[in-house]
């Protein structure tokens, strides 16, 4: 059961469709001092992100993120804090992987190709190291324990690297959920309305404009007044049109 949920739930990652605010590659750029903080103090930085994942309420803390076959079967409702200590660092990996998984799942946010690739290599590298030291051990040819040996610190190098800024990847999520970027404006300020005046074809737009969508075009201002005032100059009245045909005068 545990195994087939694990399943179902990658199979309903891949339909994400949201983003991380920055990849892998551009972690250091985002957040230098912290991605160094990453690479030296990992454990440290795992616990707290963790934290921060769970919105600093540790009742809601499973081992590895409830993720592993091992997870709520481990005390945690006991000592949930005494817990995440042993996991980020008895199990740092599965740490940094469980809170990636616990973010992206809240944020229905899904992995670019570009950090897919990096994760991928970071595995194949640990595994070929690990095959490495195996059959140097079994040939005993000094040779292959010397290519063993620095492919495997290669290897440490690329896995420290990558959940450093896997981690920095994290934090500045994390940063972005809470609001540290500063706070989104819902709306713009509304633009200043004007009365509306008997010269103007159209009265003005009043209200918000829909975001995205320019104001309703309005027809041409022709003017005022029209072109045919006033009358051409000459006499007023007009001779002949004052007084009306049939009127006799005042009553007396």
């Amino acid at each position: 059961m545990a195994s087939q949920a694990s399943l179902e739930k990658m199979q309903l990652r891949q339909g994400y469709r949201n983003l991380w605010h920055t990849d892998l590659t551009n972690t250091i750029r985002a957040d230098f001092p912290f991605c160094c903080m990453a690479l030296w103090c990992g454990p440290c930085v795992s616990y707290m992100l963790r934290k921060r994942a769970l919105y600093n309420d540790m009742s809601r803390y499973v081992c590895c993120a409830g993720y592993l076959p091992c997870s709520g079967k481990c005390g945690e409702s006991k000592c949930p804090e005494f817990c995440l200590c042993t996991e980020v660092f008895c199990c740092f990996g599965n740490s940094v992987a469980s809170t990636r998984f616990l973010l992206q799942d809240e944020f229905n946010i899904q992995t670019t190709q570009c950090d897919n690739c990096i994760i991928g290599f970071m595995i194949c590298l640990q595994q070929v190291a690990c095959i490495f030291s195996c059959i140097a051990m079994i040939v005993g040819s000094e040779e292959l324990q010397e290519a063993s040996q620095i492919l495997n610190c290669l290897s440490d190098v690329v896995y420290c690297s990558v959940c450093a800024c896997m981690q920095t990847q994290h934090k500045v999520e994390l940063d972005k959920r809470d609001g540290k970027f500063g706070p989104q404006p819902m709306m713009s300020v509304p633009q200043a309305q004007q009365m509306s005046r008997f010269d103007q074809p159209v009265p003005p737009s009043a209200g918000y404009p829909a975001y995205g969508y320019p104001h309703a075009p309005q027809p041409p201002y022709a003017g005022y007044p029209p072109p045919a005032y006033p009358p051409p100059a000459g006499p007023y009245p007009p001779p002949g049109s004052y007084p009306p045909p049939g009127y006799s005068g005042y009553p007396k």
